[in-house]
């Protein structure tokens, strides 16, 4: 197996996580939706979880899955012959930036409809952090790579946010799961106002299809939708029927006029590349809802 990058410190040893394994469940997550407080160490190019304190944590924040996790299910009920899921593989890291102008909006992309994984998915800037990085280094490097935004030092601050326990096909009845990650989500606070960041914004078309700024009352709306919950929530009676966005093109970006409902839909049951927020976004906008106190 190639080097372990998710690690748990379970009753003082350190293990690794196997591909087909729920980190959340070797974590003792219970039935409920969570989120359960973690402990964890980001160390350079690996991370530390654990349920209690322990020697050299940095963080205590709150890990969470959806409720259709394949690997929680797949946790429940046995194997079937030839379903079986690789075993010289572990969980990869993933790091997402939640990009906050100074006037409190935070920027969204969506996936270009070619992507092998998450296709046309609405998302913040983010992706793989490579060994030997340092997570905040790693999403830079992911926010600069989609949308050629590159934040000098001095003009933002940072802080981790919460976990993330990511799977893609996100449901089994999408078929067997072939990746499998833990997504830490960190909010950079810019110094800059979001025109001026969308001013500097030159988008990769190869990862990037369109981008938005959500603020507080929109990105609640969207958060209260959660995938996977059997009673919806109640939403507000003055939202916007529509978001703007940009939609790029080859020779530049032109304003896209989103529908509020397809900002509002949920994980279907099954893979239609349907266009939508994230499960694990919505968690990362409640996150930083909390953050502003909302």
């Amino acid at each position: 197996m190639a080097a372990a990058r998710v690690l748990l410190l379970l009753s003082g040893r350190v293990e690794s996580v196997s591909f087909a394994q729920s980190v959340c469940g070797r974590l003792g997550a219970g039935p409920g939706l969570g989120p359960w407080p973690t402990h964890c160490s980001l160390q350079r190019g690996r991370l530390v979880l654990s349920d209690r304190p322990f020697p050299g944590a940095s963080a205590r924040l709150p890990l969470q899955r959806p409720p259709f996790c394949p690997f929680a299910a797949l946790d429940q009920q046995p194997r079937a012959p030839g379903s079986e899921l690789p075993t010289n593989r572990g969980v990869d890291l993933g790091v997402a930036i939640i990009l906050q102008s100074s006037d409190q909006t935070v920027l969204l992309t969506r996936r270009t409809r070619t992507l092998s994984v998450s296709p046309n998915l609405w998302v913040p800037p983010g992706g793989h952090v490579e060994l030997d990085e340092e997570f905040l280094d790693g999403g830079l490097r992911e926010l600069w790579e989609e949308s050629g935004l590159q934040l000098l030092q001095g003009q933002f601050s940072w802080v981790p946010l919460g976990l993330w326990e990511s799977a893609y096909p996100p449901r089994l009845s999408w078929g067997f799961p072939k990746y499998h990650h833990v997504v830490l989500y960190v909010l950079v606070i810019s110094q800059e106002s979001q025109q001026q960041l969308q001013a500097r914004i030159q988008p990769n078309p190869s990862e990037v299809s369109a981008l938005m700024w959500l603020g507080p009352d929109v990105a609640a709306a969207v958060a209260a939708t959660e995938d996977g919950t059997e009673t919806p929530r109640l939403l507000p009676q003055d939202l916007p029927p529509s978001v703007p966005a940009v939609e790029l093109e080859e020779d530049g970006g032109r304003p896209l006029v989103l529908p509020m409902s397809t900002l509002l839909r949920t994980t279907p049951t099954t893979a239609d590349g349907e266009e939508r927020v994230s499960t694990g976004t919505k968690f990362a906008l409640r996150l930083w809802l909390q953050h502003l106190g909302r």
